[in-house]
């Protein structure tokens, strides 16, 4: 059985050693790193689940967030939730706007902290994204990226230097394929299921 992999993203020895120490007495696997460079390295190849403190020596939890989400570096898919003494509401709203989960406040209350993880997991897993029933040729995937892009067919046309012609049997295609309504439909469930990235 695999286990359930945990990035803990803490610069407090005793903290760090402490969730270690309980997460792995409740079955998961757990890796700890100290700094915000450490981290970003770190989530790749991504853990299941990110527990990370905002107080960080280099990058803030933040700006960990921000650029594990922004760049794409943590999928959507994988929960992260912030650990952290800064509770304040501000912090709060911040936080869930960059893309945190939740937000446990310390001291950690563990008892509440092991079935917030569970609860996440299990989410994630509910929206763990479905492989795709089709598949797009490298034609078809450039030319719906442009469409995601809000290109027109004939600026799709200049840009591969095409006719509009063939950009628009492209998108036939892709929209037969998808049994979407539209070319934005199209694009959009593409797009949702990471077979193109506008």
């Amino acid at each position: 059985m695999i286990s359930t992999t945990i990035l803990c993203i803490e610069d407090n020895p005793e903290i760090s050693e402490l969730i270690v120490e309980v997460l792995e007495d409740e079955g998961f696997a757990v890796s700890v790193v100290a700094n915000g460079a450490d981290a970003l390295a770190a989530l790749q190849p991504p853990p299941d689940l990110v527990l990370c403190d905002l107080d960080l020596p280099g990058l803030s939890g933040f700006e960990i967030l921000e650029r594990a989400r922004g760049e794409g570096i943590l999928p959507l898919t994988v929960p992260f939730i912030f650990i952290t003494a800064y509770a304040q509401r501000s912090n709060q709203l911040q936080a869930r706007g960059l893309g945190c989960d939740d937000f446990v406040s310390k001291p950690i209350d563990f008892e509440m902290l092991v079935p917030i993880i569970r609860h996440r997991l299990a989410l994630a897993r509910v929206r763990a994204p479905v492989k795709p029933a089709f598949a797009l040729t490298e034609r078809e995937s450039e030319t719906l990226t442009w469409v995601a892009r809000g290109k027109s067919s004939p600026a799709i046309a200049t840009i591969l230097g095409v006719t509009e012609r063939t950009v628009q049997f492209h998108v036939n295609n892709v929209i037969q394929k998808t049994g979407a309504a539209t070319r934005a439909q199209a694009a959009a469930q593409c797009a949702i299921l990471g077979i193109i990235k506008p």
